[in-house]
């Protein structure tokens, strides 16, 4: 065994006492995968919402030895102290491992592995840190299976890990004691030194600055410089990783702050002999009188200018890019707006802030309260509800505001007088078109490391009546790789030019929490198809929990036969984390039946899912979802609006629990449709009471960036 060894375990018992370091020391990737140092893992984890890509030429070859290869690594951390990360390690990037040109068969490899640490959280932060970790989980062909625990300590410059570990690497490799010592005297350098239960070695790690990169990240170029091992091929590997967060735009979760009370609903009779209260600070033209003929004078001021401040915050509402806007107020007073979002695409709460901002400031030294009405599609889906003056506080000093959410529409208040025409700014026949990716792609596989067909498809959507439009898709092909074009091994599952579906929908808010859609159309699926797909779903009152019963039917139009799938799915949103729990079961596309589970963790409006599915196969995997466009996109004209996708999703997957790992292809599938009652009209599944209330930071970041 090397010296290093017992050297760090000495190390370690004497920093051990609990202390507390000035600044955390910075993390890296290691070669295999983790956050670590070069074969090892530390006990460190990536930071909740970052994410990475990494690339190294250490290949791992089956266990046996290291030779110059490719390993690609994506990593991210979902959760406080969870990181995942996946591995695809190939000798060759498109070598055909059935003909291979350059050695015999079986002188290849080519892997995808799925690996995962969790740091301990029961441990004081001034002791020391403890985590657990596995690599290559659950897969068919396990070359790089290891399980291990390590404690870390940080003292000045100085961070010191021990651990244990148990694998299958015949080379020894993480298979009994390791240890090792970081030294990271700046931000920009870093030496690391490791005994890796099999052989001695040394790194050295240079890192660019964000500043340099326009913050969006920060890269890291490593040298392993030095290996005593009696197993590599090569002297020195060379690696470089890119870590970034997944959203500048998730915002930190508040405290559950109390809910305003129910505004008070005014009858119409009432409200013709109750002035307006006077104001601590009343807006021009408001006067306020002790005499009863005075009295008479100011409610006429009152309602004149109450009046003109309504028309003032529709007209601002309409040039900020909302549609369907309706502002009306009564005596209370009370101002009362119904809009639909057209300009906030990737998350909803964007538009009930600024829309809450703008009563806020249009009103501001007024008495009023205010209702705020969501709909989409001229349906009712969150009501949002609170005092100017409270939430001017809000906007100007970050104090917890006094509001109240509703899912569905807004409660009754009586006695209001509406400004405007409501026909007016409606968004009926007005097209909106979505641009996208759309790729098909095969990851580790014999033929080669990445092969894809990739498309650019274009959603055109045109809003009928309420509940109700068409959607026309079409895409052409821009790229592909060679085993994706004709004749070739993945021929029958690359994107094709055309229409991709043409179809009719029409929801409807039906009583007790239930929402209906139905499609019915043109679609095609690799063939082409008539038929309807039809969804049904309940969401609980405060729209944490969904249950969405989903039947689509299809009959193929080239000759006699038809196709089916009916599934139900199980969702719910658990705001306090910004984790979504999904179950889906029953029969697929590909007419496979089983269960689909799904974690998703929400980072902004970008979400990084964990899944496994078990109908033909058992299949695990990950998934990034991510916006392709502005946080705001463009106001819709006369002429229609053009924007990038609010929800772009890629995942991998592989077999799992099996001696082999044959392709699975559209396992669990259903029809891909741009109109969904979860996606359109729940805000990906995220509208609910608790989110609001636990994203009130970004109500006014909306507000103050937009204004």
């Amino acid at each position: 065994m090397s010296k290093l060894f017992p050297y760090v375990a000495s190390c370690f018992v004497v920093v051990s006492a609990p202390s507390i370091a000035a600044e955390p020391l910075n993390t890296y990737q290691s070669f295999t995968g983790f956050t670590g140092l070069i074969n090892t893992s530390n006990a460190e984890v990536m930071e909740k919402g970052n994410w990475g890509v990494g690339y190294n030429n250490m290949l791992d070859f089956r266990g046996n030895q290291y030779v110059d290869g490719h390993n690609f690594v994506f990593s991210a951390g979902i959760f406080d102290g969870l990181e995942v990360s996946g591995l695809v390690a190939s000798n060759k990037m498109h070598e055909n491992l059935f003909y291979p040109t350059s050695g015999p068969v079986g002188s290849q490899t080519r892997d995808l592995s799925f690996n995962a640490k969790y740091q301990i959280p029961l441990i004081p932060n001034d002791w020391f840190k403890l985590s657990i970790g596995s690599k290559d989980i659950g897969g068919a062909a396990n070359n790089y299976k290891t399980n291990f625990a390590v404690a870390s300590k940080e003292w000045s410059d100085f961070r010191f890990s021990l651990g244990l570990a148990s694998s299958d690497h015949s080379t020894g490799l993480m298979n009994g004691a390791f240890g090792g010592v970081e030294w990271l005297p700046t931000e920009w350098f870093g030496l690391q030194i490791e005994h890796d239960a099999e052989a001695f070695n040394a790194a050295a790690r240079l890192t660019v600055p964000k500043e340099w990169l326009f913050d969006l990240g920060e890269l890291t170029l490593t040298s392993r410089f030095y290996s005593n091992t009696d197993y590599s091929q090569e002297d020195t590997y060379w690696a470089v990783n890119f870590i970034a967060p997944f959203s500048e735009h998730a915002q930190p979760h508040r405290d559950r702050v109390k809910a305003a009370p129910a505004p008070v609903v005014v009858h119409s009779s009432t409200a013709k002999n109750t002035p307006m209260k006077p104001s601590h600070k009343a807006p021009r033209g408001l006067k306020q009188s002790n005499s009863q003929n005075d009295a008479v004078v100011s409610k006429k001021a009152d309602r004149a200018e109450m009046n003109r401040l309504a028309r003032k915050l529709r007209n601002v509402l309409i040039a900020d890019g909302f549609e369907a806007v309706r502002v009306g107020f009564n005596s209370q007073p009370m101002v009362i707006v119904s809009f639909e979002n057209a300009v906030f695409n990737n998350n909803e709460i964007d538009a009930l802030g600024l829309a809450a901002g703008r009563v806020a400031e249009v009103f501001s030294g007024t008495p009023a309260k205010f209702m705020l009405e969501l709909q989409n599609h001229g349906i009712a889906m969150l009501a949002l509800s609170g005092d100017t003056t409270n939430y001017q506080q809000f906007i100007e000093n970050d104090f917890d505001p006094q509001v109240s959410v509703k899912m569905g529409g807004m409660r009754g208040v009586s006695g209001v007088t509406w400004v405007g025409l409501e026909s007016a700014n409606q968004r009926f026949l007005k097209p909106r078109v979505t641009l996208s990716p759309e790729i098909n792609s095969a990851h580790a596989t014999e033929f080669g490391v990445f092969d894809y067909s990739l498309a650019l498809k274009a959603d055109i959507n045109v809003p009928l009546w309420r509940g109700a439009g068409f959607n026309l898709t079409a895409q052409t092909l821009v790229s592909e790789s060679d085993d994706f074009e004709d004749k070739k091994f993945f021929d029958d599952l690359s994107e094709d030019n055309g229409v991709r579906s043409a179809f009719f929908y029409q929801t409807y808010q039906l009583p007790w929490g239930l929402y209906n859609q139905t499609k019915i159309g043109f679609f095609r699926e690799f063939h082409k198809y008539k038929g309807l797909i039809n969804e049904t779903a309940w969401v609980s009152p405060n729209g944490s929990h969904k249950v969405t019963n989903t039947y689509g039917y299809f009959e193929y139009q080239d000759y006699s036969g038809d196709r089916d799938y009916h599934t139900v799915d199980y969702q719910y949103y658990w705001a306090d984390k910004d984790v979504s729990f999904h179950v889906t079961g029953g029969k697929f596309w590909r007419k496979d039946s089983g269960i689909k589970v799904e974690s998703r963790f929400w980072f902004g409006d970008s979400y990084v899912a964990v899944y496994g599915e078990d109908t033909n196969a058992r299949v695990a995997g990950i998934a990034v979802n991510i916006p392709l466009s502005k946080r705001k996109n463009m106001n819709v004209t006369k002429f229609g609006q053009v924007k990038g996708t609010s929800a772009w999703r890629y995942q991998v997957g592989t077999r799992i629990g099996e001696s082999h790992n044959k392709l699975v292809y559209q396992q669990a599938y259903q029809p891909k449709v741009p109109v969904t009652l979860s996606d359109t009209f729940f805000n990906q599944g995220r509208s609910s009471v608790e989110y609001i209330h636990n994203n009130l930071s970004r109500l006014r970041d909306a507000y103050l960036t937009y204004k």
